[in-house]
């Protein structure tokens, strides 16, 4: 049985790669990269840093690039809007759970002091927004519910595979290369 998502170089008469194959062999990648930034983050004590987060949107942005690059380079040379669309998305979700369940792992079992110091920097940037004491009493009782690891690694594998699907809506746009035999 043909994976439909397979390109088929039909003048060979052999099957090429699959948007699968592509999306997790960049996806791999991605959660490898995404478990280093974590750990530079840690160590060099940028909890919270706004720009470390959109740091670690540019190795998102360049492996989608190259599983895109890659998926027609390999195959026939064409890739639809929706393959690109599907290896991207994919990409993104396998790279995310990797690196959530490197987070959990290390946020539970190995420095369950990561959560006291995200908890101090919200505390800090309300206090810099000029939030009164109440204000800020209340605000932290009611994330506290939410600051757990569990609760942390749930959001963050459905915003970021969210985020992945917007990036590769984008890119695909940009990096198709649609087969004119079958637009017809």
């Amino acid at each position: 049985m043909e994976d439909s998502n397979s390109v088929l170089d039909h003048s060979q008469g052999g099957e090429q790669i699959s948007v699968k194959q592509v999306a997790t062999k960049y996806g791999l990648i991605l959660g490898v990269i995404s478990i280093a930034l974590f750990l530079v983050t840690v160590f060099a004590g940028l909890i919270g840093n706004q720009a470390m987060q959109y740091v670690g949107y540019i190795p998102t942005i360049i492996l989608i690039i190259y599983a895109h690059k890659e998926f027609k380079s390999e195959g026939d040379g064409f890739m639809s809007y929706g393959q690109g669309l599907g290896s991207g998305t994919l990409l993104v979700l396998i790279g995310t759970v990797i690196s959530t369940v490197f987070f959990y792992v290390y946020v539970k079992f190995i420095d369950s002091s990561f959560m006291e110091i995200v908890r101090e920097k919200q505390l800090e940037g309300m206090q810099e927004q000029g939030m009164s004491e109440e204000q800020i009493d209340q605000a932290m009782a009611m994330a506290s519910g939410f600051m757990t690891p569990e609760f942390i690694s749930v959001i963050a594998i459905f915003m970021t595979v969210f985020f992945g699907f917007i990036l590769s809506l984008i890119i695909s746009a940009f990096t198709k290369n649609s087969n004119p035999d079958l637009d017809m």
